[in-house]
């Protein structure tokens, strides 16, 4: 894809003879510059050597060579199209034009162009490019079978493997041609970024450090050596990686864009609203990390937004998008949306290269739960759970799961590890974990629960539940309470059947002696406070009765 020769055709071998006094050593320091990849540099030359020498053109085909290698596509592009002005007749003009395009993300305009440029083997490579980015499968094929065993073009190759996903594929060609070719060290690099991929950090961290070594100020190689660090430890560490490059500001040249992408995910999404957008078309994982972005601040349909219309290619895209429908479906209570969630995380789960990794169990696991299967949920999260068992939303979703097959003592020790506030406060967190509670024979519990959101709409529901859990669990003293509350909230008959049954049931249990005498006088207090004629009734007969045991009740 990018172009490069040998040695800088800056001079003939007449000129040089002629001038040999005045341009040997620019042209030696020009090399040098090249040897080093400081385009920065080279430019600065060049640009000089523009103004003292005549060979503007030849100069101007350099420039061009290293704004492009410098990332700065646009300065590229506008040389060789001012040099085509020019002379038409330029060598490679068309199809270097057409790079910059393709770079810039223009890919029609490229492929345009592209159809008036000579054949040669840049052209192919660069139609079999175009034509993934443009989802062309049959022309994808076609330029396939025209490449070559050649380096530039199994370097294509590998290259849309690895944009396809397919990275041990992509390992296999790149590990081929460093056998072929020790001396490109380069080549260690893209097989770092498939061993990334392939969740491999450490032997990333080990291949890149050959590139590393010879290379230090690569801003390419430095970056995914943040991402490693950043998957091994944490965002603090990756940064540090970083700091020597970031000191640099714009001045990095190529790689800026994903530097300032990479700090932002480094910080937790510190900036992303001042980033992200921005690169959204120009760093693949920027959409993707803006979605999950609106995700957290719960702006669901931002994040739908920004995904609708992609056609997921890997497995974290059909895991985001995934996410992103389930979440709007339970928004808005939409079976459509849950129902494509649920495709998604299907797809992921039961796929071959997936099924047994983490992400993927958890995929199916997802899927299972969309379905209200929950001991299938249990089996596909049992088996991860030594790997997750400190993850805030593993542990909520395991909570759930363990709530729903009423397996409520383990329930509630895995909700009581979390310590995220956003989920404690999440009603569903709050309801699962009252419920438990009342299950597991601590009533006052839950009902404490119930104080921290008393008088809200979410507090009202989670009364009903404590009532009625526990009326079915004997734990009739908090039944009565909460009915007692449900009635004052909302007068309903249900409501003081379900208070009588309970304050009978706690009349019951003091005579059993199962709860304490004083409970008595907490039961007459709440008979005093309903207007039901049953209600005196049953009051005199809990006095008559501690008057026959000559207890005394107020």
């Amino acid at each position: 894809m990018i172009l490069s020769r040998a040695k800088p055709a800056l001079q003939t071998n007449s000129d040089s003879k002629k001038d040999h006094g005045k341009s040997s050593s620019k042209n030696s320091q020009f090399e040098e510059y090249l040897e080093k990849r400081d385009y920065a540099g080279a430019v600065t030359l060049l640009e000089f050597k523009h103004v003292s020498e005549n060979k503007k053109n030849i100069i101007d085909e350099w420039l061009a060579f290293c704004a492009f290698h410098r990332g700065d596509y646009k300065k590229a592009l506008q040389i060789y199209q001012n040099l085509q002005k020019l002379n038409a007749e330029i060598e490679n003009a068309l199809v270097n034009t057409a790079c910059c395009l393709f770079y810039l993300g223009m890919y029609e305009e490229s492929k345009s162009l592209l159809q008036k440029a000579p054949p040669s083997g840049l052209k192919s490579r660069l139609n079999f490019h175009l034509a993934h980015k443009l989802k062309d499968e049959s022309t994808l094929m076609e330029y396939h079978e025209h490449l070559q065993d050649i380096l530039e073009d199994q370097l294509s190759l590998a290259a849309i493997h690895y944009l396809r996903a397919h990275y041990q594929e992509a390992i296999d060609i790149y590990k081929r041609l460093l056998l072929q070719n020790r001396e490109n060290i380069a080549l260690n690099v893209y097989l770092g970024l498939c061993y990334y991929k392939l969740d491999y950090y450490d032997v990333s961290q080990e291949v890149l450090g050959i590139y590393l070594n010879k290379y230090p100020d690569s801003v390419i190689a430095t970056n995914l050596k943040a991402c490693n660090t950043f998957r091994l430890y944490n965002g603090t560490a990756a940064e540090n990686e970083l700091k020597s490059i970031a000191d640099q500001g714009s001045h990095v040249g190529f790689g800026y864009d994903l530097l300032k992408h990479n700090l932002v995910v480094f910080r937790d999404g510190e900036g992303a609203m001042q980033v992200f957008p921005g690169l959204v078309d120009v760093v693949p994982e920027a959409r993707l990390n803006l979605v999950i972005h609106y995700l957290r601040n719960n702006d669901t349909r931002e994040a739908f937004d920004l995904i609708r219309d992609i056609q997921p290619a890997v497995p974290q895209e059909y895991i985001l998008k995934g996410v992103v429908n389930a979440a709007l479906g339970q928004e808005i209570n939409s079976l459509e949306h849950i129902k494509v969630a649920e495709e998604c995380f299907h797809l992921v789960g039961s796929s071959t290269s997936e099924c047994d990794t983490i992400h993927g169990r958890q995929c199916m696991a997802a899927t299972f739960f969309l379905a209200n299967q929950f001991e299938e949920v249990l089996v596909y999260l049992t088996s991860i759970k030594s790997y997750l068992h400190s993850d805030n939303t593993f542990n909520f979703n395991f909570g759930q799961a363990k709530t729903a097959c009423n397996q409520f003592k383990e329930a509630e020790e895995i909700f009581l590890l979390i310590d995220d506030h956003r989920i404690k406060n999440d009603y569903v967190y709050v309801s699962n974990l009252a419920r438990c509670f009342v299950m597991n024979k601590k009533p006052q519990q839950a009902w404490e629960l119930y104080g921290k959101l008393e008088g809200t709409a979410e507090g009202f529901n989670l009364l009903l539940l404590i009532a009625n859990d526990c009326y079915r669990m004997g734990e009739f003293w908090y039944a009565a309470k909460a009915f007692d509350m449900l009635d004052k909230i909302e007068p309903n008959p249900e409501f003081w059947e379900g208070k009588r049954g309970a304050v009978v049931g706690v009349f019951q249990g003091v005579i059993a002696k199962k709860f304490p005498l004083d409970m008595l006088g907490d039961v007459l207090q709440l008979l005093r406070n309903t207007t039901s004629n049953q209600s005196e009734q049953i009051a005199n007969v809990v006095r008559r009765w501690a008057k026959d045991q000559r207890l005394s009740v107020s």
